[in-house]
């Protein structure tokens, strides 16, 4: 276990701006050359993406979903889906350090006094990144939280310990998810560096390896209200808060996918021997392969156009609420998750048995592909995913309301 590195950057340059959606996309798509080329030594070697990081959100990528009326761009949830898997693609650990900071900053829309959204929005506009402190080991289930926020002679003090806080290391603000004196749920965004947090990059994942989703301490951290939001009105009414969560952790998957197909075309095209049983000279006339290809191919267009139908679901949610509404963007989420998850794990696999057994060499690093996708898609179970889409197509019955669907 080590501790928080002494020299991240502190985002005091300035930070860029983003336009609209075309220049969002523009900027990610060189953002994404430029990561990629050194993602897969940075995993190979456990060599944390501290410039990266820094690189992206100058980009002002960061700030995509800040509302127009506070000097945001506002852009649509297909954009941001598509700028992270984009990303993803290059590299995925850096696609999923902001993953959370992007639901804290939805966080703040749905449940932030206009004070609270006033001074993070702009925050984030300055280049400050949002972590994330809200799993808890050792607890019944994943949704269980014993941090506690109390109220003391001495003012509000914050007490707990978390897991898997993704972004954390990184961040300016590690919102912290607690429990109040009245048993509310909250979120607590403390600054990392305030008195009594602490931030430990333990994370020993063999998938995801460069995201540092360690573990944050906080012990007596003195707490303003400024700095507290009711975490407990998140879905109440309901909100598009969990399908929003779950387009960025599709996008993910759909990105690692891109990338385990790239890799096998290059392979297949430059490199792998065609089967002696095949009859042809060269590995991508292969016809066995070729069918397989097809396959992977129609099911990558078929993830792409779900995962946009997805975000079009949520923009309309967003911009009319109302149960229905919701319930339409979370079904439709589930299932472009479905079909993210299952590309993404099938893609990296296949990469390995269609490249063959130079594939399989150290030096080449491909497996990063497959420990990735396995590694990312166990956020959220699909099975549960599975169970919510059949009822509701066959019952009617609406979804549960949490961050995971």
């Amino acid at each position: 276990m080590s501790a928080v590195p002494t020299d991240l950057p502190s985002s005091t340059t300035s930070t860029d701006r983003i336009r609209d959606d075309a220049h969002a996309l523009e900027v990610a798509r060189a953002l994404a050359t430029e990561f990629a080329a050194g993602a897969a030594a940075r995993d190979r070697e456990r060599r944390l993406p501290v410039q990266e990081v820094e690189r992206y959100s100058r980009s002002g990528l960061w700030g995509l979903t800040v509302p127009r009326a506070f000097g945001g761009p506002d852009v649509s949830h297909a954009t941001l889906s598509e700028v992270t898997a984009l990303i993803a693609q290059a590299d995925p650990s850096l696609a999923q350090i902001p993953q959370n900071h992007h639901c804290l900053v939805d966080a703040l829309r749905l449940i932030g006094s206009p004070e609270q959204q006033r001074f993070f929005y702009a925050e984030v506009l300055a280049g400050r990144r949002f972590g994330n402190a809200v799993s808890e080991l050792g607890t019944p289930n994943a949704k269980t939280v014993t941090t506690r926020l109390s109220r003391t002679p001495r003012g509000l003090r914050l007490n707990g310990r978390k897991a898997y806080a993704t972004g954390a290391l990184f961040a300016h603000w590690v919102p912290v998810a607690a429990v109040d004196d009245g048993g509310r749920a909250v979120l607590v965004y403390v600054e990392r560096d305030a008195p009594g947090l602490a931030v430990v990059d333990d994370w020993e994942g063999f998938g995801q390896r460069t995201t540092a989703s360690g573990t944050v301490v906080a012990e007596d951290v003195e707490v303003t209200t400024l700095q507290v939001l009711p975490r407990h009105r998140l879905f109440e009414p309901p909100t598009i808060h969990g399908a929003f969560a779950q387009l960025l952790h599709s996008a993910i998957d759909l990105g690692i996918a891109r990338a385990a197909l790239a890799e096998l075309r290059q392979w297949l095209r430059e490199r792998t021997r065609p089967w002696a049983d095949s009859g042809v000279d060269h590995a991508a006339r292969d016809p066995l392969t070729l069918a397989r290809v097809g396959e992977l191919v129609i099911r990558l267009h078929a993830a792409e156009a779900l995962q946009t139908r997805a975000a079009g679901f949520l923009d309309a949610a967003r911009d009319r609420p109302g149960p229905e509404a919701v319930t339409a963007a979370s079904i439709a989420n589930a299932e472009a998750k479905v079909l993210t998850t299952q590309l993404s794990l099938d893609a990296a696999s296949s990469l390995i048995e269609l490249a063959g057994t130079q594939s399989t060499l150290e030096r080449h690093n491909l497996d990063r592909h497959w420990r990735n996708a396995r590694t990312h898609t166990v956020h959220d179970p699909l099975r549960w995913k599975f169970h919510a889409i059949g009822d509701h197509w066959l019952n009617g019955t609406a979804p549960r309301r949490h961050a995971s669907l």
